[in-house]
Formats: C-alpha cells, sequence, structure tokens
C-alpha cells in the first residue's frame, strides 16, 4: 500500500512540474508577445481590422479641337449572384420572376437563368456569374429584379464595378489617343499615344479613406472626411478635328483595300501652328480587314525615295551651284557610280532636261547628277544643309516610340563613295514620314519649320492649366528666293511633272511623289522586294493652309500600278478637296465693326426720343415698327399699342403732340 502511495506522489510531482513548465512557457510566450513581438502583433492586429482604402481620382477626357470628346471614362458593371444568401421560401419565391426578368435583358430564355440559378444553389456557389461589362442604366435595372432588389445579404447580389476607358468616335485615330494600363501579366503599367504621353494631367492623384471591419466581412469609414481626398485628372485638348480625321482615315482605308496593301499612313497638318488635325495607321489583318495597329507615321523610319529630292532642290538653289535652269542629260536614263547603276524609272530617260524639269518629272539620274557634281569635293556641305533641316535627329514629339532617322555622316565607318549619289534619290537614307512632312510644311509655311503638336492645352473645366504655343525647329530653312522657286516646282509637279493626274484647274495644290524600293536587300532576294509609294505636298498652293503626307507600304503590284502619283496621290487630292468642299462655311463679314451713317443717324433719333419724359405722343412716322413700340413702352404713361402691319410705320392713330390717357389704345399701320 505504501509502494502504491509513493507511485501516486511520483505522479502527483511530475504533474506538478509539467503544469509548472507550462505556466513558465505560456508567461515566457506572454512576454514575448507582449514585449518583444507587441508592435507586430498590433500592426497585424489593425491591418486585419482597420484599413486605408484607395479612392479612385476621375480621370480627365481627351476633347478634339472642335469640342469632340475622343476618350472618357465609364463605368462598367459585373453582377454575381450568392447563391447561399437568400432563404429556401425566398429563393423558390423569386426564381423564376427574376429569370423572367433577366430573360428581358440578357437575351437568353427564363429557362436557362433558372437552371442555372437552381444548379448554383445546389452547388453553394457564392459567386455565381450573372452579367459583366453593363452600362450604368443595364446595371440599375437588374438591380431592381425581383430578389436581387433584397440587397446582397437577403437577395443575394453582388455587384463588382470597374472604370474603362472608351473612345465616342470609335476605331478612328485609335492608336494616336492610345492607352494606360496595367499588363495583367507583368503588374507593370504600359502605354501609347496621348494617354500615355498626358497621363500625368490625365489621371489625377487617388485619394485614401480609412476603413474598420465590421460584422460579416464589411467596412465602414472611421471618420466623416477622407484621409487624403482625390484629386481629378486634367481634361486634354488635342489637335485633332474629327471632320477632317474621318476624312483621312475613309480615304486611306478605301486606297489600301483597292490595292490590297499590307499598311500605310496619313498625316495632315496645320500650316501656321503644326497642329495635327488628323493622323491615320492602318495596318492589315490575317482576314485582309485594317485597323489601327502602329503609330507607323511617328514610328517608322525608312528610305523615303523620290520625297526627299527636295532636300536636294534646296539645297542647290541655296548654295547657287545650280539653278533652275542649269541643263543635265539624263542619260538615256541610266548613270553609273563606282559601278552601281542609277535608273530612272522611264526607260530611255528624259533627253536634256533643266534642274526644275528634272525634279518636275522625278528624274533620278538628273538630280544625282546635280548633287554629286556640285558637292563631291565637299560632301560635308550636302550633309550639314540636311541637318541644318533637323532631318538627322527625332522631331521630340510627346509620344514614345519615335522612330530614330538615320543620315550618314562624312567620316562614319558607314560612308563609301556611293553614299552621296544615293542620297540625293533618298536611298541610304532612313526618316518618319512625320519627318518628311515636317520639312514640306516649312516650305508651305514661308520657310520656318514647326514642330508637329498632338495638344493644344490642358484644361480644368473651362480653366486653362497648360497651353502649348508653336514650338519653332527652325526659323529659316532658305533665303526667300529659294523658296520662291522650290514652291514653283513643287506646283509644276501637279500641274505638269508626276502628280499631273491629280491636277485641278478648280482647286490648286503642291507637292512631290514618291516611290522608293523596300527591302531590296533582303536576305529573301527580290521574292521580299516592295513598295512604298508616297505623295507629300500642302493646299491651297497659293495660300496653304495645310500639308499632308500619304505612305502605303507594299501596294499589290500585280493588280495596278504602285507609283506614289497612282497609289498615294489619290488619297492626298481626295482629302484636301473634300476638307474645302464639304467643310462648313466660314465667310467673314468685312468691316463687321466699321459704323455706318445712316444706320447711326436712326440710331440717334430713337434713342434722342427715348429719352424724353413726356405724357404727349410722339412722331413716329417712317420709324420702324418694333422701335415705335418701345418707344411707347418707355413713355411715362401706360397706353396700349395694336399694330397692323409690317415695316415702317405710315400712319397713327393718335397724332403727335396729343396727351396721352390713361388705357388709351394707338393704332400703328405699317408698310
Amino acid at each position: 500500500m505504501a509502494v502504491d502511495d509513493k507511485h501516486i506522489s511520483y505522479r502527483i510531482y511530475l504533474v506538478a512540474v509539467f503544469i509548472f513548465l507550462m505556466a513558465i512557457a505560456i508567461v515566457v510566450k506572454l512576454t514575448n508577445i507582449q514585449w518583444v513581438q507587441g508592435d507586430y502583433y498590433r500592426q497585424l492586429a489593425k491591418q486585419r481590422t482597420v484599413r486605408n482604402f484607395v479612392i479612385p481620382a476621375n480621370k480627365g477626357n481627351i476633347y478634339s479641337a472642335d469640342g469632340s470628346l475622343l476618350a472618357t471614362s465609364i463605368p462598367n458593371y459585373e453582377i454575381r449572384f450568392d447563391a447561399k444568401a437568400p432563404k429556401t421560401e425566398t429563393f423558390e419565391k423569386y426564381v423564376k420572376p427574376l429569370s423572367d426578368s433577366l430573360a428581358t435583358v440578357l437575351d437568353k430564355p427564363s429557362s436557362y437563368f433558372q437552371k442555372e440559378l437552381r444548379k448554383a444553389r445546389e452547388n453553394k456557389n457564392r459567386y455565381y456569374l450573372i452579367a459583366r461589362k453593363l452600362s450604368y442604366t443595364e446595371y440599375v435595372k437588374i438591380k431592381s429584379f425581383p430578389l436581387f432588389n433584397l440587397g446582397a445579404f437577403k437577395g443575394g447580389i453582388i455587384v463588382e464595378q470597374e472604370t474603362v476607358r472608351k473612345h465616342p468616335i470609335g476605331k478612328i485615330a485609335e492608336r494616336t489617343i492610345g492607352y494606360d494600363k496595367i499588363d495583367p501579366a507583368t503588374g507593370v503599367e504600359v502605354g501609347k499615344g496621348i494617354e500615355w504621353a498626358f497621363k500625368n494631367y490625365l489621371n489625377g492623384k487617388d485619394g485614401k479613406i480609412l476603413k474598420q471591419k465590421i460584422a460579416k466581412g464589411q467596412w465602414k469609414p472611421i471618420r466623416d472626411v477622407n484621409e487624403v481626398d482625390p484629386v481629378d485628372g486634367y481634361d486634354v485638348i488635342s489637335t485633332i478635328d474629327v471632320f477632317i480625321q474621318d476624312i483621312a482615315h475613309h480615304a486611306l482605308l478605301k486606297q489600301l483595300e483597292d490595292y490590297e496593301a499590307d499598311h500605310g499612313c496619313v498625316v495632315v497638318m496645320e500650316t501656321e501652328t503644326g497642329h495635327v488635325k488628323a493622323i491615320s495607321n492602318l495596318g492589315r489583318a490575317e482576314d485582309g480587314s485594317y485597323y489601327e495597329t502602329t503609330n507607323y507615321a511617328i514610328a517608322e523610319s525608312h528610305e523615303p525615295g523620290s520625297t526627299f529630292k527636295l532636300v536636294d532642290l534646296m539645297a542647290i538653289l541655296e548654295d547657287k551651284v545650280a539653278d533652275t535652269s542649269t541643263v543635265y542629260d539624263s542619260h538615256n536614263g541610266v548613270v553609273k557610280y563606282y559601278g552601281r547603276s542609277v535608273r530612272d524609272s522611264h526607260n530611255g530617260g528624259y533627253g536634256k532636261v533643266s534642274l526644275a524639269r528634272g525634279f518636275e518629272l522625278s528624274s533620278n539620274t538628273v538630280m544625282v547628277q546635280a548633287v554629286y557634281e556640285a558637292y563631291k569635293s565637299n560632301p560635308s556641305k550636302f550633309v550639314n544643309h540636311i541637318n541644318s533641316y533637323g532631318l538627322n535627329k527625332t522631331l521630340g514629339l510627346h509620344f514614345k516610340g519615335e522612330g530614330r532617322p538615320y543620315i550618314p555622316q562624312p567620316g562614319d565607318k558607314h560612308w563609301s563613295g556611293v553614299s552621296l549619289p544615293w542620297m540625293a534619290f533618298g536611298y541610304g537614307v532612313s526618316v518618319t514620314p512625320m519627318q518628311t512632312l515636317a520639312f514640306y510644311n516649312s516650305v508651305a509655311n514661308g520657310g520656318v519649320m514647326v514642330k508637329p503638336q498632338f495638344v493644344s492645352e490642358i484644361k480644368e473645366w473651362n480653366k486653362t492649366i497648360k497651353k502649348f504655343d508653336v514650338e519653332v525647329i527652325n526659323p529659316k530653312v532658305c533665303s526667300p528666293e529659294t523658296l520662291k522657286k522650290v514652291k514653283a516646282v513643287l506646283l509644276n509637279v501637279v500641274k505638269k511633272g508626276t502628280g499631273s493626274k491629280l491636277y485641278s484647274k478648280d482647286f490648286s495644290m503642291a507637292g512631290k511623289t514618291g516611290t522608293a524600293q523596300m527591302n531590296y536587300g533582303g536576305k529573301e532576294g527580290k521574292s521580299a522586294l516592295y513598295y512604298a509609294s508616297s505623295f507629300v505636298g500642302y493646299f491651297p498652293a497659293d495660300h496653304p493652309k495645310y500639308s499632308c503626307i500619304v505612305v502605303v507600304h507594299k501596294p499589290n503590284t500585280s493588280k495596278n500600278n504602285y507609283y506614289g502619283a497612282d497609289v498615294a496621290g489619290p488619297v492626298f487630292k481626295r482629302i484636301a478637296q473634300k476638307i474645302f468642299t464639304d467643310a462648313p462655311s466660314t465667310n467673314k463679314i468685312k468691316q463687321l465693326d466699321s459704323k455706318i451713317a445712316k444706320q447711326e443717324s436712326s440710331y440717334d433719333k430713337y434713342d434722342l426720343e427715348s429719352r424724353k419724359k413726356t405724357n404727349q405722343i410722339p412722331d413716329l412716322k417712317g420709324m420702324p415698327g418694333m422701335d415705335a413700340v418701345a418707344l411707347l413702352e418707355n413713355l411715362n404713361t401706360k397706353i396700349k399699342v395694336k399694330i397692323i402691319g409690317v415695316g415702317k410705320v405710315k400712319k397713327q392713330s393718335i397724332q403727335a403732340g396729343e396727351t396721352i390717357n390713361k388705357n388709351t389704345t394707338i393704332v400703328l399701320e405699317l408698310s
């Protein structure tokens, strides 16, 4: 018995020691939690019960120059169903009415929704998708349907909202308007176009509000005011004109479809300001349709071909090494430099022609000879002209991805004997369509080269935050004498040169055609070679208001012609003529503010009579009816007026000078 008692005592001691050790461990753990890890757990508890929520700022809109909405943010709604939330009797009572209502909006039969809703309830699905990408009107309507109108807890409706960017005018200029979004794969912010370039103005600043977690996973604000109030984004006013944009887009689209081309671009720019009024970039999809893909006008740097010959002409005339009347022999359409041939597109060449005529006919042999003879001993002098025109560097546009030009410089490792003659007809160099347009625009703008602009100002409601003024790249690209000659030759290109098919006696245009072979040095050989057709110029030729460039890549050569005058030229002409024939009237009234003696005399007479405070009838004869009525109403004594006819007063029932009695009626006969 004593032995058993002893064993029991040992067990009691063992249990006591264990409990003691547990107590020490608990004390140590509590001490550790309280003092060592206290800050961590207090912060964790606070995070789980109190949290800062982001209050998204309203993103600014993008408007066209004429006030049309190009991009705006609208809410999109997604509705889901918590199938466990409604009670059984509630669900059974409303499932059919709800299904009937959903069928009217979502274009599916009521039986489909009944089946799906019951299935979701059987599977205890707490997040069943009803519909997504709903407008606010659709959301409000569905929210009022039977069962859903009981709310989240009783009806099981779950509403999720997201803000999406919409383009009210559709796909037109979509690539230039651009986007700014988070890449779901990487979580990195990405974007293009105006949306991305001006995101700091458009996006505003998000706010913050502190909320506390309450029952059933709900959160409520701790304070009546926000921790940080959101600041809405500013509106961006673009230079795009929707009317001109529509013309340019459809003119380019038609030509791309007709020639089954790979891609193309068109830009219309206001001459004096550099404001881009229209820009369209269309690439071909696998199904043969065209859509805005790459911003070719800005990003695609390539050999321009014959449109580059304006550089030749301007440099030669400016340096006075030749004149427009200087004659060159086209040598039957072939000249050679360092064993390589330069050919004219016209077999047999053009015989002996002047420099001006060679330019008008886009003769490669004439232009190359003119440049090579003038600058072969000092090619840097010619290249310096190109550099002074800004064609050796980017335009510095707000958009990212601007194509980098390439102008070989004497002394570079890539410079060779053929560099100079090849540059003369637009090969061995690389520029973007926008750069070419800026250069031609300088001719239209009296020799002043301005930077192309896509945004005119930043606004907050009616308040201007920032205005983008005209930015001059080069105040004088050439002398007035050179400019006059160059403009005359560009006009003749359309009148009697390679662009003669575009000529219209009713509407003057000036410009230059271009046809460049592309990918001629590729590994695939001749099978990969294709053409880029272009036309660049301005209109009207006498008083240029707009400049424009059209570039079409890889037209189907088996279907039709591939020259710039045939492929790109008609787009230019269609845009130019439609702008001025379809545009709203902007006729100005001359001498609007000048004073007309007869009107002044009539007004003075009326004003003098109206100032008289009298109870006598004035002489109203010869006075316009409306003036007579106003004059009578201004008298001290009330009088009723009856008018017969229209025009001026020829007879009054109460003669001038008679006393006015109360409630008297005067009859005025007008003629």
